[in-house]
């Protein structure tokens, strides 16, 4: 059988084993609680992570437009990055993909043909991993912009609420001027 059709056979252990191996990048306290909660109400995070690896998997298989697999992965990288995980942790999880979909159907890929397509698909997954990244790099840095906008607007607001700052009518809180 080609990897094609093994990777559609097989989607539904993939997906799950692909999700036990993000989860388990968390803490084991947290890791228990995702893997557990089945209610998307009482676990958003686990929900959204295996929603979007689901999304991922389809667009790794099939046509891979760069908007679709963008639209599964940022959710997952969204959270990832205003969590404690370094960028390679953040979206090294797309790599954990080729080892599972080798310990799957590596077996069944024996032939010269099979070991090539496996090797594109690998090269599909490295393209995935590097899509992850630019995503988690653009997260992280509207997070540090959030946070530099929220320094700013209360050291004005210190300053103003002190006397050393005066709106005008024409100008906003960006805008400001010195009192001298």
């Amino acid at each position: 059988m080609r990897l094609e059709g093994l990777l559609e056979k097989h989607k539904r252990v993939i997906v799950n084993k692909w999700f036990d191996a993000v989860v388990h990048t968390y803490p084991a306290d947290t890791a228990r609680f995702l893997k557990s909660q089945k209610d998307p109400f009482a676990n958003p995070v686990g929900r959204t992570t295996f929603k979007g690896l689901d999304g991922a998997y389809d667009q790794l298989c099939g046509e891979m437009e760069t908007e679709m697999l963008a639209a599964s992965l940022d959710p997952i990288i969204r959270i990832r990055a205003i969590q404690d995980f370094t960028p390679t942790q953040a979206a090294g999880f797309v790599f954990l993909l080729k080892n599972i979909i080798r310990e799957t159907v590596g077996d069944q890929l024996r032939e010269k043909e099979g070991l090539e397509e496996l090797m594109a698909l690998d090269a599909r997954v490295d393209t995935v991993g590097l899509l992850a990244f630019d995503i988690f790099m653009r997260c992280r840095e509207k997070v540090y912009q959030l946070k530099a906008n929220e320094t700013r607007n209360r050291v004005f607001s210190a300053f103003h609420r002190a006397g050393l700052v005066a709106d005008t009518p024409e100008d906003g809180p960006e805008t400001n001027k010195t009192i001298e």
